[in-house]
């Protein structure tokens, strides 16, 4: 993108201040007592706040819409406000306000209440900082309603050169990555708010040393200006890389982490009065996979050399009785700790040529949840009229699985018929390897009906992660290898009787 000048950049932050003037008229007809109330309700209601000072924001002139605050927006708000001293994360997809509510919105609230002496807002480059407080600076200047009940704002400086103290003495200063903000302060107070908005870009996070080097300066310069760590210390972005410095800032000890997906665990929109989910679906299918979890559910991936993103292809699934063959075929870990490998449960279904993964429960677990998914699906596919094999790999089916399956069978009433893979399999790279055409010559498909379930998105993850020698976790892949291999082999037989003698094979002339 091509840099503005300083010149066009005045100019656009000029017919800024003109809408903010214009959409905040100061109601008529308003007692003294009642100015007083509404303010003190104000002061206490984040959402109200933003509702009333904020409505060119909030409200679309054209259509008439109004788009309040979604439950995270103010849940940190709230938070921000009541802990003087804080490390904060705000990790939120991509067009869910970030900026704008810890930029502008949650400081003006805090300044409102009493509660700012000295804010920093750091930004990728000095430019980009500069404008990005040049909004709040419009709002202090030209917002009519916070004006007319807070006093004049009026700033001496300007956020084109990065600093400006209100009339009442609140100063402001902008900086960007890795510039010096050694020494900041204003007469007796040094900075309490220190909000830090959006460092990682596609860039940085490719290169290891560079978010090392900034990850340093971010916690001594950067939280050294606070006084002695004392204040209000905040990151925001969307997490595109898992060597990024918001991923190490989340990762510090004592970090309170707000994290919020476009769509949330029960496959809903997190910001439901602005996004509905058609919308986001519509976006997912023109991203394609891997950009959407990066930029949308803070799920950064990195493609393997195996599998690609463009060979994953969603459909309808088929009713379960309609498939030829269906397995559903279990990897278990042998631990229930969370810092152990993942229990893996894939459900293939096989019509014709197609092979359709049905299902996934892909998790960090303990044995008994994952018996009882396994019980759940059994019952879920016998109710469906439909019959399906259930495999578990033999090496796993120790006397602990045994003894979780049969005490799961007791309280059910009946024992599930699970059977035992003993194959001898050769080298799990090259076995998963070796199914990677099925999915590159088009046959394989996932059920869109589960499109942002987090089991099928967990599995998704490892299988276009997977690589030779990688250090991260290969169950989900595993146990589609698995499942894929007993479909095909059963289905081949069926295709083709096994029989002794020479294969008649056909001529071709060239």
């Amino acid at each position: 993108m091509a840099q503005v000048s300083q010149k066009e950049a005045l100019r656009r932050w000029q017919l800024h201040c003109e809408k903010v003037q214009t959409h905040t008229t100061v109601k008529a007809h308003e007692t003294e007592a009642q100015r007083k109330a509404r303010i003190k309700r104000l002061l206490a209601n984040y959402s109200d706040f933003v509702d009333y000072y904020f409505p060119h924001y909030t409200d679309d002139p054209k259509t008439g819409k109004h788009t309040p605050c979604a439950p995270f927006h103010i849940k940190a708000a709230n938070t921000i406000r009541k802990n003087h001293t804080i490390q904060y994360a705000a990790q939120w997809a991509r067009g869910h306000a970030k900026s704008t509510h810890f930029d502008i919105f949650i400081p003006m609230w805090l300044k409102a209440n009493g509660d700012l002496n000295v804010m920093v807002l750091v930004g990728k480059s000095n430019e980009n900082a500069n404008t990005l407080l040049g909004d709040i600076q419009a709002e202090l200047e030209f917002n009519q309603r916070y004006i007319a009940d807070f006093g004049s704002q009026k700033c001496e400086g300007s956020w084109q050169t990065g600093e400006f103290v209100t009339s009442d003495g609140v100063a402001f200063f902008a900086r960007g990555r890795g510039q010096s903000p050694r020494g900041l302060r204003h007469r007796e107070h040094r900075p309490d708010y220190v909000v830090i908005d959006d460092l990682d870009d596609d860039e940085l996070v490719n290169n290891p040393d560079r978010v090392k080097r900034l990850t340093k300066w971010v916690k001594e310069a950067l939280f050294g200006a606070l006084d002695g760590g004392r204040g209000r210390f905040v990151m925001v972005g969307n997490l595109i890389g898992k060597c990024s410095v918001l991923a190490n800032f989340i990762a510090s000890k004592g970090v309170v982490v707000s994290k919020v997906n476009a769509i949330d665990r029960d496959g809903k929109p997190s910001w439901a009065a602005k996004w509905d989910i058609e919308e986001i679906n519509k976006m997912a299918g023109f991203m394609g996979y891997t950009s959407f979890q990066r930029e949308m559910m803070n799920n950064p991936i990195t493609e393997g050399a195996v599998f690609r993103n463009d060979w994953i292809k969603w459909k309808k699934m088929l009713p379960l009785a309609e498939y030829d063959s269906i397995v559903a075929y279990c990897d278990p870990s042998f631990k229930g700790s969370t810092k152990n490998d993942y229990k893996a449960i894939k459900v293939w279904g096989k019509k014709g040529t197609e092979l359709h993964h049905i299902a996934a429960f892909v998790r960090q677990c303990s044995v008994a949840e994952m018996v009882r998914w396994f019980y759940d699906l059994y019952e879920h596919i016998s109710a469906a009229n439909a019959v399906a094999d259930y495999f578990i790999e033999a090496n796993f089916l120790q006397d602990i699985i045994l003894d979780e399956f049969t005490r799961e069978g007791n309280l059910r009433g009946y024992q599930m018929p699970i059977r035992a893979d003993r194959r001898k399999k050769p080298d799990k790279f090259q076995r998963i390897e070796a199914i990677s055409p099925l999915w590159e010559r088009g046959f394989v498909y996932y059920n869109i009906d589960l499109r942002n379930d987090p089991d099928m998105v967990a599995g998704l993850e490892q299988t276009l992660a997977f690589e030779k020698g990688m250090s991260g976790h290969d169950d989900a892949p595993d146990a589609d290898e698995g499942a894929i291999y007993i479909l095909q082999q059963r289905t081949r037989k069926e295709a083709f009787p096994f029989s002794f003698g020479r294969r008649t094979t056909n001529k071709y002339q060239w």
